[in-house]
C-alpha cells in the first residue's frame, strides 16, 4: 500500500541521544483457536478492523489538514481501535507448490496511535502497524489468530512513554478479541516490560 506523509514532529519531543547496534528481547506469541473455519472469522475479523480508507487520508494530507482532522477520521473508521493497511492472502501461490494449508497475514494499526509513540522513537514503525495472521491446516480446517503481544514490541525501546501505548494497544486488542468472541489470554493483561538486553 502506498506511502503517505505523517506531519513533522517538534525537536523538543525527544531526540534519542544513542542507538545501541544490537538490542535482544523476549516477546510473547499469541495464538488463538478460532472454533470457526478460516472464511468464517475471516468475514468477522474483517468487519471489525475494516481497510484503512487511504483516499481520505491522502485527501487530508494533500490539503496539509490539521493533526484533529486525521483523528477525527480515525476514530471513525476504526470502530474497535484498530484497521487494516495491507492483507496478503498467500493460498493461490502457495497451491502452486502443491501446499494445502491456508493463511492471510495482515498489517493492523492506527497512526494515531502510532505517532504518539513515533514522537519520541521513530523506529517504533517496525512494529506499528502490528503484524497478525489468520490461518489453518487443511488436516482440521479450525482457523487461529496469530499476533505478537503489541507492548513486548514497543517495550524493547526502552523507552517508559513509549511503553505505556504499548500496554494501550494489549488492551484494545483484548477487547478486539473480546468483541470477536474469542479467549483473552491472561499473558495480554500483563503489564511488565519484556527482558532486555542492550539497552
Amino acid at each position: 500500500m502506498p506511502a503517505f506523509e505523517m506531519p513533522p514532529t517538534s525537536p523538543e519531543k525527544g531526540v534519542s541521544a544513542s542507538v545501541d547496534p544490537v538490542t535482544t528481547y523476549v516477546v510473547n506469541r499469541i495464538c488463538i483457536a478460532t472454533g470457526m473455519a478460516l472464511s468464517e472469522f475471516r468475514s468477522r475479523f474483517e468487519d471489525a478492523v475494516p481497510p484503512l480508507p487511504l483516499a481520505q487520508v491522502r485527501e487530508l494530507v494533500r490539503r496539509r489538514s490539521p493533526w484533529d482532522e486525521m483523528v477525527d477520521l480515525v476514530q471513525q473508521a476504526a470502530p474497535w481501535g484498530f484497521l487494516i493497511y495491507w492483507t496478503n492472502d498467500v493460498d493461490q501461490l502457495v497451491r502452486l507448490a502443491g501446499d494445502s494449508d491456508s493463511a492471510v497475514a495482515y498489517l493492523m494499526g492506527n497512526h494515531i496511535i502510532m505517532e504518539r509513540m513515533f514522537r519520541y522513537e521513530p523506529s517504533v514503525v517496525m512494529y506499528a502497524p502490528l503484524h497478525a495472521a489468520i490461518w489453518s491446516r487443511r488436516s482440521d480446517g479450525q482457523a487461529f489468530f496469530t499476533i505478537d503481544k503489541p507492548s513486548d514490541q514497543f517495550g524493547s525501546f526502552g523507552d517508559p512513554r513509549v511503553a505505556a501505548v504499548g500496554f494501550e494497544l494489549d488492551a484494545k486488542l483484548a477487547s478486539l478479541l473480546e468483541h470477536l468472541h474469542l479467549r483473552v489470554p491472561d499473558r495480554l493483561g500483563e503489564q511488565r516490560p519484556p527482558g532486555l538486553r542492550g539497552h
